[in-house]
């Protein structure tokens, strides 16, 4: 058997009038509905007259309080019913139908039973529809039973009306519960958008600034450096230069990566990787070009050697650091002090998450020969990167 989908509408269900809470959109809607029954109740202005008719008849004054209390409760019921909890739903659907099928008994009058349409209306509108439609169904084939005992035959007037009242109710209620089942499954797929943005924004801009405000920590520093132990200033005048450059290409990096226009060269981030390894006195073991590595791994793997760098110039104490590629992985090694939060920080979790939406996946952690070791594998080949 086929495991429901959750989001799926099932007769099960509870109805979820929910969205009636939302300030004065719910009340006109609400109001709307209790218009409608108001309009339709008033064909129990009849069954008053039919009933005050029976002059003859003793109960006819307690048939026509019963009336009148159903004719209450089919203007109480939809206001109060689709926000109430599961137990008053139940309590107003019964309470509905005993004000609505007294009537009926009291005057042995199986047409009666007919009024009952406005209590499966509203228990079709409240209650589960595997409850509420056998209950309307169920009316229909007592008065048909009650008829054929008292008279001896059938009205099918009276019989048709519950019958046909509950098939087209029970289908527009079908719809529109499915309908809001749709508009909230369409709810959550905006706000899950929403925070798949964020947190695309948050990871680039930790990528971004991650990198390019460590190098520009170890530019000043170096540019200090120079400026104290030399007198002349055109070794720091350079390293000054670089740091604008640096400055303008971050803000336009800033400014794509909110945009989502920004993308990522592999070289371009080798490149960046050793200028500010060499600004920070690291030796660089760089590759002298990353063609060989497929394209579709290109992106991804210009920000694992942005993150990777940026940890060691962060966090390490390395000399030296290295950078090995293949097609289809690449390796990032130092020969520093291994990081304590190396296995927490927000910038390796986003370099994970990258690596998952490729297929691939992404070790780090103290290499066999000391130091630490950073690998990101994609997919196999002939695989979609």
């Amino acid at each position: 058997m086929r495991e429901r989908d959750p989001d799926e509408f099932s007769a099960r269900q509870w109805p979820d009038w929910d969205f009636w809470k939302d300030g004065r959109g719910g009340r006109r809607g609400r109001g709307a509905v209790v218009a409608i029954t108001s309009l339709s109740s008033l064909f129990l202005i009849t069954r008053i007259t039919d009933i005050a008719g029976l002059a003859n008849d003793p109960l006819r004054w307690p048939a026509l309080a019963f009336v009148v209390g159903y004719g209450v409760s089919c203007l109480l019921g939809p206001w109060f019913g689709p926000l109430a909890s599961r137990d008053r739903r139940i309590a107003i659907v019964a309470t509905m139908y005993a004000l609505g099928g007294t009537p009926a008994l009291l005057l042995a009058t199986p047409a009666y039973l007919t009024d009952l349409t406005y209590a499966i209306a509203v228990g079709l509108m409240v209650l589960p529809l595997r409850f509420s439609l056998p209950l309307g169904f169920a009316v229909a084939a007592g008065q048909v039973g009650w008829m054929q005992v008292r008279n001896g035959r059938v009205e099918w007037g009276p019989v048709a009306t519950l019958v046909l009242v509950t098939t087209a109710l029970g289908v527009v209620f079908a719809l529109n519960f499915t309908i809001g089942q749709l508009r909230a499954v369409r709810e959550q797929v905006r706000r899950m958008a929403v925070n798949q943005e964020r947190e695309r924004v948050a990871r680039d801009l930790h990528d971004v600034l991650g990198h390019s405000l460590s190098t520009m920590t170890v530019k000043l520093a170096l540019a200090r450096r120079i400026l104290e132990s030399a007198t002349d200033p055109a070794p720091a005048l350079a390293e000054i230069r670089d740091l604008e450059t640096l400055s303008r290409q971050t803000l336009s990096d800033v400014r794509s990566t909110v945009s989502d226009y920004r993308t990522v060269s592999l070289a371009n981030e080798i490149a960046g990787a050793g200028v500010a390894l060499r600004a920070a006195g690291v030796l660089a073991e760089l590759p002298t070009a990353a063609d060989d590595v497929r394209p579709g791994l290109q992106a991804v793997f210009g920000y694992v050697v942005r993150e990777a760098v940026t940890n060691v110039l962060r966090h390490s104490d390395a000399r030296t650091c290295r950078v090995r590629l293949g097609r289809d992985w690449v390796e990032i090694t130092d020969d520093g002090t291994v990081p304590e939060q190396a296995n927490s920080g927000h910038g390796l979790a986003g370099l994970a998450e990258r690596l998952t939406s490729v297929s691939g996946t992404l070790d780090y952690g103290k290499a066999p020969g000391g130091g630490f070791r950073v690998i990101a594998r994609g997919p196999a080949e002939g695989s979609p990167a």
